[in-house]
This record gives C-alpha cells, sequence and structure tokens, in this order.
C-alpha cells in the first residue's frame, strides 16, 4: 500500500471509530520502527514531521524515505505523511510538492484574526491539491523539539465555530490542559472539551499525547477527538537504547546492533500506544 491521503485517513478513523496516533520521526531508523507498529497492530495512522525537525533533512528525503519504508515493509494499513507544526507557506508548499499527504500549519502565536488569515491562505493551497488542513487554536504549554513555551491559553469554544467557517481547515487541535513534552503534567479539562465538541463543524486533534494517561484520550476519543500526537515517548525509548549502552561501556560503538535494539524499543513503544488508546470497550 502506497501513502494515503489524509482525508482518506480520516474517513477510516470514523468508520472504524478510531483515534488516530500521530507518530513523530526524525530519521530512518524511528521511522521504521513507527511503520512496523502501525502494521503490526493492523491498524493505520500517521507519520508525522514538524518544521523544526526539517532542519536535520528536508520534505523530499523524509517523503521518498517513508515511502519506500512502507513499501519494503508491504504495509497493508491506511499511513499518512503528515507535516507538523507548520511554520510558513514556504514549509507547506514544500512539503505538498514532496509528496505529503496531511498538513499542519501553526499560527496560533498570532492574533485570532492574524491566525484566520494566515490558516486560510495554507487551506485554499492545500485542498488545491486535496490534501486536508489541521490548524490550531490556543497556546499550549511545554517543551517541543528546542522550542520551550510557557503560555497556557485555552482554546475558547466561541473561536471555534468562526474559525472554522472563516478558514475552512479540517481539523482543529486544542488547548484543553494538554503540553508539550514529559516536564509537565497534563490537566484535561473535559467540560471545556465537551463545550468545544458542541460547537465545532470539524474533529479534534490533541497535542502532546506522551503525558496523557490512555483512560483519559480513550475518553476524549469519544468527544470528536480524531487525532493525538506523540513524539517525547519514542524519542525517549530511542535515546535510552543508546543512553543505556554507553553507561554500560563509554567505548560502545556498535551502532548497527544498537539501531536495530531501538528499532524494537520503539516498535513495542509505539504499538503499547495503539492498542491502548483503541481498546474495544
Amino acid at each position: 500500500m502506497r501513502l494515503v491521503n489524509g482525508f482518506t485517513l480520516m474517513k477510516y478513523a470514523k468508520e472504524n471509530n478510531l483515534v488516530l496516533p500521530a507518530f513523530n520521526t526524525t530519521n530512518y531508523e524511528l521511522t521504521l520502527a513507527i511503520v512496523q507498529a502501525f502494521e503490526h497492530t493492523g491498524l493505520g495512522g500517521y507519520i508525522q514531521i514538524s518544521s523544526n525537525n526539517l532542519k536535520l533533512s528536508n520534505p523530499e528525503i523524509i517523503a521518498n524515505m517513508v515511502s519506500l519504508i512502507v513499501k519494503k515493509e508491504n504495509i497493508s494499513v491506511p499511513i499518512s505523511l503528515h507535516l507538523d507544526h507548520g511554520k510558513s507557506f514556504e514549509d507547506v508548499k514544500n512539503c505538498i510538492d514532496a509528496g505529503f499527504t496531511s498538513i499542519m500549519f501553526d499560527a496560533s502565536n498570532l492574533p485570532l484574526d492574524e491566525n484566520i488569515a494566515a490558516v486560510r491562505r495554507v487551506v485554499e493551497y492545500a485542498h488545491y491539491f486535496g490534501i486536508p488542513v489541521e490548524a490550531e487554536i490556543g497556546g499550549i504549554k511545554g517543551k517541543e523539539d528546542e522550542e520551550v513555551s510557557t503560555v497556557d491559553d485555552k482554546t475558547k469554544p466561541e473561536d471555534v465555530q468562526y474559525f472554522v467557517e472563516q478558514t475552512k481547515c479540517d481539523t482543529v487541535a486544542v488547548s484543553i490542559g494538554n503540553v508539550h513534552g514529559l516536564d509537565l503534567a497534563p490537566e484535561l479539562d473535559f467540560e471545556l472539551l465537551e463545550e468545544i465538541e458542541r460547537v465545532t463543524p470539524v474533529p479534534l486533534v490533541l497535542h502532546g499525547g506522551s503525558g496523557i494517561p490512555f483512560e483519559q484520550v480513550r475518553k476524549a476519543k469519544s468527544h470528536n477527538i480524531i487525532k493525538i500526537n506523540y513524539g517525547s515517548q519514542l524519542r525517549k525509548s530511542y535515546i535510552e537504547t543508546f543512553g543505556k549502552a554507553y553507561e554500560k561501556n563509554h567505548n560502545e560503538f556498535d551502532f548497527f546492533s544498537l539501531g536495530c535494539q531501538a528499532v524494537n524499543n520503539v516498535t513495542g513503544t509505539a504499538k503499547a500506544i495503539i492498542q491502548e488508546i483503541n481498546i474495544r470497550n
């Protein structure tokens, strides 16, 4: 199976009553582990990379790598390649040109009307190519890549419907007490989520999944959450593999064996997440 369009993936999620995990990648080993986890569980989802992490490569390298791994592993489940926290129109254009099948554009740091104007431009471009766009309203605390935010600006329900109507975006990432990274504890506000659910014309997205208890994720799924992002938890599994080997032997240099072990560790972590967030009641 080839990478599928983001609209196709969302349709798959709705038909199967799933919340879609979106796993952040940076390199070959992480990507291979994520792809294997999807295939082993028999459930699809997103592979994504942020604009910040694209500094280590470029959209074409990532798109070619993900497509080749999906083909090499003979994947039978639907997987979309998603731009996470796109920071510029140029990044969006380059990712779509490279073969990304889903886009998130983040202008949430701007005042609402400026956020709307920036997202509307991206939506018009992406929709021309039949690609869905995720946008964000509100501010999420925590560490995302090298950026640290202390802003805790929860999404206002009264802004959501207006924002979607004005931008024509396809999903909205909300701030309801979720946080980026592993240094802060999330405190999901389900009353706020229910208020947003009542007014949103589109499905919702949660960022900062790594710190959210699985039972809360499953509860959030019942309130129109269709996608949840996981980055820190997988990266921790990957880095721990090398850190433990170094602590055991400061002269360790067998990168291949450790790389294989890291793939296995990340695959296990991703499999557990996929299975836990979609436990059938």
